[in-house]
């Protein structure tokens, strides 16, 4: 009699279980750092799935082996497989935290782990206390491989706590011990040149390891001493500061090193404790290995045998990877120069050995068959910028029908995905790297406290270029950062619609920038100071809506029309406003159609456009310094957790401001 679903399922659970549990380690290990450089939901919901489903597999599939229906002599095979899901638990190198919030949790992870540990040695002393010697011996030693790399996942999420983080740094020792963790000794100076010669990003990353301290301190908001003696970091700043593209790889570097504290296990690997972890391992996993293949297997079933083979090699090739990858990383490099043992620092860096070993490790790694095992090889960030224009967006539903869709979604409840629509990013240029880098070096508006002194717009708005302009805007610079960047988007659009510039790279610098802060007021707005006003925002669009409809009259009425502004594309290059975008930017100027005195958002933005207009000056270049002004105000004062937080999405481009200030 064929067995049924619910049959099949309690015979082979427990097989499913831990094959799944093996199948997710593998996914996290080859594709967790595609977070550090890419926000695709295309990429990031399968990663997503394998986080939270690899810890609730192993859990489960560990609560079966307690209650298998396999036969007694099975039962001593399968317990086998309880130190292997506890290894799974420990997780890969790569990822240890998805969300910041993860780290948070860690007293809940130290709480499983000790219910884990002792359900495993439950199972183990159940089912193969007594039995072979061989068989016992390979468990034990898994079993202690388990706790170790779980034990060290949840120090590792403990070390990346904010307070953690901020506790350990408050003492002068480890600030001078984090600053010189990367200075390769003068005697090793000429192997560095030698192997990284033709490697510049190398060099970079290294002077992203000596300058990291800085960074560390910022995103936790501990005090940052000033070391007067430490020359060798306020020449290599100089230097950089000089070559803008330089510097922005420098910054590039330092957060994917941030990254590496708060969703890796960076923070713990690279120690006495990490390394030695590391070695034993696949040591442990071999004599495992050896050991079963030793041990009697007569009277177990072939596949569970097949399964046990499956996991010892599973875990012999990602443990190799993880002690090849963390004696391969820069990581390593700053354990070595910093050690006090000579014999190894000399064995490693002196003879050349760990040069060679990294040189080859960044071969691999731009194989293609690299790119596939041996990820993480690049540091860099997402290199895009977020884009949304509230004029474009709003004109391209003139009507009442072209709007239903939106509606219907939002009663559906997908509201959210279907205004994310409208939002697009860009790759970041160099002319805006330019711009933004030059503009930080050129400003010293900033107290001792690293705060800036002037609220935004001040700085760019009294300048000596335009008198009395300042004076005349007071008002309309508005108490509210949200508010100031919808007037000022708003007015923005009205100014560039009216002006014939479109060939200057200025006037795509500013687009970009005004369409960034909008950006970051729909999609992040924890990011921008202030209260976030979603309301205001609503509010606004509203008023646009009604002054497109006056605009547009009943020639948008049309189902095609609909359909056309429903699957149009929206281009990330589109600079150049559409005809209707340039009748409803002279119509807000005009001020006609209805207006809202409650809301009186476009009538600020029209004053601020005609008063503009007006000034002889050029216009655009103002708007320019104006918008890397509310730039560089909202990366210097947004919340550290949110410019953490973004790391695990491919980055932001307001974190790189912050850290460049």
């Amino acid at each position: 009699m064929a067995e049924g679903p619910l049959d099949f399922w309690i015979n082979w659970a427990s097989q499913i279980g831990v094959l799944l549990s093996l199948a997710f380690q593998v996914i996290l290990h080859l594709f967790a750092n595609v977070r550090r450089r890419s926000n695709s939901a295309m990429l990031r919901v399968p990663l997503w799935l394998a986080y939270q489903l690899s810890d609730m597999t192993a859990i489960y599939a560990a609560g079966q082996l307690l209650y298998s229906s396999n036969t007694p002599q099975d039962h001593q095979l399968i317990a086998l497989w309880a130190p292997f899901l506890l290894l799974h638990l420990g997780g890969p190198d790569n990822i240890t935290a998805y969300a910041l919030e993860d780290s948070k949790l860690w007293k809940r992870h130290l709480l499983i782990l000790v219910v884990q540990v002792a359900g495993a040695g439950y199972v183990l002393y159940k089912y193969i206390a007594g039995s072979e010697i061989f068989l016992t011996l390979a468990a034990i030693l898994i079993l202690v491989v388990g706790v170790a790399k779980y034990g060290e996942r949840t120090w590792a999420l403990r070390s990346a706590n904010f307070s953690i983080l901020q506790s350990s740094l408050k003492t002068t020792k480890e600030n001078n011990k984090t600053k010189s963790s990367l200075k390769v000794p003068r005697r090793d100076q000429h192997f560095y040149k030698e192997w990284y010669n033709d490697l510049p990003d190398e060099r970079i990353l290294q002077r992203a390891h000596s300058l990291f301290y800085i960074c560390k301190r910022g995103i936790v908001d501990s005090v940052l001493e000033i070391d007067d003696s430490d020359t060798r970091s306020k020449v290599t700043i100089k230097e950089h500061r000089e070559v803008p593209q330089k510097m922005w790889r420098v910054m590039e570097m330092e957060l994917s090193l941030m990254y590496d504290i708060l969703y890796t296990k960076a923070n713990v690997i690279h120690s006495w404790v990490g390394y030695c972890i590391r070695i034993i391992s696949p040591l442990a996993v071999i004599a495992s290995l050896v050991l079963f293949q030793l041990s009697n297997k007569d009277g177990y079933s072939q596949v569970d045998v097949v399964i046990t083979y499956a996991l010892l090699g599973g875990a012999l090739v990602l443990e190799t990877k993880s002690l090849v990858g963390a004696l391969g990383s820069s990581w390593a490099l700053g354990f070595l120069c910093a050690t006090r043992l000579d014999w190894l620092r000399h064995s490693a860096l002196c003879t050349g050995r760990w040069y060679r070993l990294r040189r080859t490790l960044l071969s691999l790694r731009r194989s293609w068959p690299g790119k596939m095992i041996m990820t993480g090889c690049s540091r860099r960030w997402s290199g895009t910028i977020g884009q949304h224009n509230m004029l474009q967006f709003r004109a391209g539903q003139v009507d009442q029908m072209s709007r239903r869709p939106g509606h219907l979604f939002k009663m559906l409840r997908p509201g959210e995905w279907w205004d994310r629509r409208h939002l697009r990013t860009i790759d970041v240029s160099e002319k805006v790297k330019k711009c933004a880098g030059g503009w930080l070096v050129s400003t010293g508006d900033m107290n001792t406290m690293g705060l800036r002194r002037t609220k935004w717009g001040e700085l760019a708005l009294n300048d000596e270029e335009y008198p009395e302009l300042l004076k005349d805007l007071e008002y309309y610079k508005l108490v509210d950062f949200h508010e100031s960047v919808i007037c000022w988007h708003i007015a923005t659009d009205l100014i560039l619609a009216k002006k014939d510039q479109w060939g200057n790279d200025e006037v795509e610098v500013v687009r970009v920038l005004s369409n960034y802060m909008m950006f970051l007021l729909v999609d992040s707005p924890d990011m921008l100071p202030g209260l976030p006003q979603n309301w205001l925002y609503e509010q606004t669009c509203i008023q646009l809506d009604t002054i497109c409809e006056h605009v547009a009259g009943s020639a948008g009425n049309r189902v095609c029309t609909v359909l056309i502004n429903l699957f149009r594309s929206h281009h990330h290059r589109d600079w150049k406003p559409s005809e209707l975008e340039k009748k409803i930017a002279s119509a807000i100027l005009k001020k006609e159609g209805p207006t809202n005195s409650e809301n009186p958002r476009l009538n600020y933005a029209s004053f601020i456009a005609t008063t503009l207009l007006n000034r002889k000056e050029n216009v655009v270049k103002l708007l320019l310094k104006l918008w890397l002004d509310f730039l560089a105000y909202a990366a210097n004062r947004c919340n550290r957790e949110a410019h953490a937080r973004k790391l695990s999405s491919g980055g932001e481009f307001l974190t790189i401001m912050w850290l460049y200030l």
